[in-house]
Order: structure tokens, then sequence, then C-alpha cells
């Protein structure tokens, strides 16, 4: 009899589900001892490094990636990387091995209390009441993934894969689920009305597609209206050499409401009103805001005049062909020059050497939180899923940066990451290593928690934390096989990056680039 294990494996296949990041313990076992040879299976050596991995790919291919997870210790050690899937929009199916249903009542070694484990970041969680409706959680799960963009959780038992698989009925869930991206023609006419006489755009990581970008440029255009990218946003919602672009929005009220306050209405695109980082008091903003998301959750926080649920492409291509062609001068907005040569190296020599090399169809994946408002500056987005941040956990871009890679290998992939960051999963190398990702890790290591010593100068005196200059990131890269070079000068630079940068598209071994660099003064979130 076909057993949940065959019925499963059948639904991934259906789903696409054939590639499984894992660091599997016992409770896996059952379900990979003997995987099918279609089905390729990714390890990685910390559970936040399989999510990452996961997550990289999933952005990489826009389809859903499966993770398989062990029981406590592995959903524990994920649930950073979880959580930050959540904010980067990211659908995950992530299945979460239990021990042996037969005996969990007396709470056998490796049983796990997973409900809740996780907290609200999953957009899904279930353990199926019986083995039989395993199959069919997986359905609901990828659904739910991709319908809240988001990772669903799946429990199984480990004995469930060998019970007798469900009939054909059984497996609930729907065999195709079709979304709608149709613009409503009552919405497009409210926001038609909402808009005023000088009126901005806010984009974020929800119109960050092909369609979100042409829908976008289309109504900057029309409206004549600078467009600013959304403050810590996990993606580009526009395309940063547009005449249009106007920079980043600031991630304070305070610096927020001076650069909005030419606009008498502000539409946001793909993002809530709007994710902000220290706390200032008042408004966001004196204009009033509209929102456009697809994120429930987004409509429902933002303090605005006009909430939009639905499609921001289709939506906003809508919008475009609804208002009058209006006439102004785009904005001037400047990306500052390139430091004079010389030593000390710092990170404005590296992003614009950077800025100056990136093939526009580059991935530039960043987790670089001291330099984030000065990659902002000098390296722009210029093609859709052409820039990737990490929103939470310290270490999701190194890995992340891997999935991108092993999704997309006809696209070259950049990961710029401060030196702190890249310890917390550093032995994600190992995996780029395996399977052959090769992506360029530019390591800035400024040899402390740069961005902790601003917060702290902000609180007006010094962290008790020690420098971190004592560590040795090229020779834990060649511990794990890796190739790295240890950068000092910008001759040294300039040299590597003209050396690695054009063949980036083609390799296939990773390399890693640990670039001294001095912590810039004035730093300023």
């Amino acid at each position: 009899m076909p057993t949940v294990r065959d019925a499963t494996f059948a639904v991934l296949r259906r789903l696409g589900l054939t590639t499984i990041f894992s660091n599997p313990g016992s409770t896996e076992v059952p379900l990979l001892a003997g995987l099918p040879e279609e089905f390729r299976f990714i390890l990685a050596l910390h559970e936040g490094s399989v999510v990452s991995l996961a997550a990289g790919h999933a952005l990489g291919t826009g389809q859903p990636a499966l993770v398989l997870l062990h029981s406590t210790p592995g959903l524990g050690n994920g649930v950073a990387a979880i959580a930050t899937a959540r904010l980067n929009r990211v659908p995950l199916v992530v299945v979460v091995g239990q021990q042996d249903r037969r005996h969990l009542a007396q709470d056998p070694f490796l049983a796990g209390k997973l409900h809740g484990l996780a907290g609200e970041y999953p957009v899904f969680e279930e353990q199926p009441a019986r083995a039989a409706d395993v199959p069919g959680a997986i359905v609901r799960a990828h659904h739910a993934a991709v319908t809240a963009r988001g990772p669903a959780l799946v429990i199984v038992p480990m004995d469930d894969w060998s019970a007798e698989g469900p009939e054909p009925h059984e497996i609930l869930g729907p065999r195709r689920l079709l979304r709608s991206a149709a613009a409503d023609p009552e919405a497009v006419r409210a926001l038609a009305d909402f808009l005023g006489e000088r009126p901005a755009i806010i984009a974020g990581a929800g119109a960050d597609s092909p369609a979100g970008w042409a829908a976008l440029s289309a109504l900057a255009e029309r409206l004549a209206a600078p467009v600013f990218q959304e403050p810590f946003g996990p993606a580009a919602g526009f395309p940063q050499d547009h005449p249009w672009f106007a920079g980043h929005a600031p991630a304070r009220r305070e610096r927020l409401r001076q650069v909005l306050a030419p606009f008498d209405t502000v539409l946001v695109v793909g993002t809530g009103a709007l994710r902000q980082y220290p706390y200032d008091s008042g408004p966001l903003c004196e204009a009033a805001l509209a929102v456009v998301t697809d994120d429930p959750e987004e409509a429902q926080r933002s303090p605005a005049a006009l909430a939009v649920l639905g499609d921001p492409a289709a939506v906003c291509a809508a919008l475009a062909h609804a208002v009058p062609q209006r006439t102004g001068e785009p904005p001037r907005f400047e990306r500052p020059p390139a430091p004079p040569p010389g030593e000390p190296l710092f990170p404005g020599h590296v992003l614009a050497a950077l800025a100056d090399r990136l093939p526009r169809d580059a991935v530039l994946v960043e987790e670089t939180p001291s330099s984030r408002p000065e990659l902002h500056a000098r390296i722009p987005a210029t093609a859709p899923g052409g820039f990737v941040s990490a929103m939470g956990m310290l270490g999701f871009a190194l890995p992340a940066a891997i999935g991108l890679r092993l999704a997309q290998p006809e696209r070259p992939v950049v990961a710029v990451v401060g030196d702190g960051s890249s310890l917390y999963q550093i032995q994600a190398l190992w995996s780029a290593v395996t399977y052959e990702a090769g992506v360029l890790f530019v390591v800035l290591r400024n040899g402390g928690y740069a961005i902790m010593d601003r917060l702290a100068e902000r609180a007006g005196a010094s962290g008790p934390w020690p420098a971190l200059d004592g560590i040795d990131l090229a020779a834990l890269a060649h511990a794990q096989g890796c190739d790295a070079w240890r950068i000092t000068t910008h001759e040294e630079l300039l040299a590597a990056l003209d050396k690695t940068l054009p063949t980036l598209r083609e390799r296939r071994t990773p390399l890693l680039l640990e670039v001294a660099v001095a912590q810039n003064e004035g730093f300023d979130l």
C-alpha cells in the first residue's frame, strides 16, 4: 500500500518542492532515507543557515522553498531566520520532525513542545490529527505560504511517514489555486480622488517585480511625482536609476517629516506606512497617507487615510491610466562622489568601487547595519530582484546569498556584510563550497560592533562590549574550503574587484574578501 511518505513525495512533486534544505536529526530519517533521485538535498550546518539558504532560494525562484527541521532544537535554532523570512515576505514550507506519535504521551527523548515555539511568525501552523492528513497539510501550508508571503509550518511525527497513505480524495486543499490580480475600479477611483496637487510615492518591497517596477514607473511619470524607497525595506520597489527616484525615506519620524514636508499626499505602495527604527514623537508626516499593499497586516496597521488591499502592480498600472498627465521637474537626486583614494579604507571606498563595477542584473544582498545608509546612497538597485536586505536576524544575508545563487545560477550575486553579521552564520560558507555557489562575499571588517557603538554614543556613554579585531575571518573561510583574500589598501581593493566581478557570472567557487575598513564618523540612522 502507498504510505504517507509516498503520497507526500507525490504532493511535493506537484507543488515543485523538490529541493530540501535541512540539518536533519533522527526524527527526519524515515523521510530522508532512500530519498527519490529527483529530489535535491541541501545540507547546512546550522538551522539559521538552513532557513536563510531556503529563503534566498525562494527569493531567487519566486516560488516557495521547502525546509526540513529537527524537532525542538531545529525549530528553536531556526526561529530568528523564520522571523526574518516573514519580514522579508518569503514563502517557505517548513516541515518540523516530531517524535513517534505512539509514545508522545510519555514525553520521550527528543519530543518537542513545538506548537507556538516560533511565536506568531509563521503564517500557518498545523500538526495533522492523523498521519494520513500530512500530505494535505503540506498542500495547505504551500498555499498559505504563497498567499500570506511567509513561512508555513507542518509538524510531522516520525512514524507518520510509514503509515498507510490517504485516499486521493482525502488530500484536502485545492489542487490549483488562482490569485486574481485585477484592480478593483472603485479602489482605483478612490486613489485617483485621494491624490492631491503635490503627491509623492514611497515604494516598498511588495512592488519588487517587473510588473511592479513598470507600473510604478508609469505612475510616477504620469503624476510627475518623486518616488522614495521605503526605510528598512527588504527589497527595492522601484528602479533607483530612474529620473523620478528621490532616494531612501528616512527611518526617523523627525527627518521623515522634513523630507515629506513639500507634499500634500503620499502614496505608499507595496509596504505599510511606515517602518521606523529609533522612536521619535509626532506623526509620520503632515501629508495625507494612502497605502496600497497585498499584505492585510500592513494595511491594518498603517495610520493612513485610505488603504487598498490588492496587488500593487495591478492597482498602480490601472491608476496610471486613470489620472491625467501632469508636468514637473524630476528631483535632483545625486549620489555622493567616491572618497579620494588612500588609506585607511572606509566603507565608502568599497561601496563606490562596487557601484562602478556591479553588473546591472547582479543581486546585491546587504547586511551591514552601520554602512546601510551609505550603501543605499551609493549603489542603486537597477533590476527587479536586484537588492535583498536582512530584516531582523543577523547572519541572514550570507546564507541567503548562497540560496539566491543556487536558484539563479546565471545571475551574479554579491553579499556585502559586516564582520559582526558574518560571524552569526559563517559556517554557511561550507554549503557554498559544497554546492558550488559562486557568491562574492565582501565583509567590511571594522573590528567592532559599529552600529552598537553609534547607538551607545547617542545614549551618551560607551558600551561594555569588547572589540572584535582579533578574529581572522579569512582563516574561518579557509577552514571550510572557501577562498578568501584579506584587503587592506585601496590598490588591493580595486585589483580584487577588477579580477573577480567580470567572472562572477560563470564562477562556481565562492570567494570571501575580508576588507579592513575604518569606522565611519558621524553616522546617523
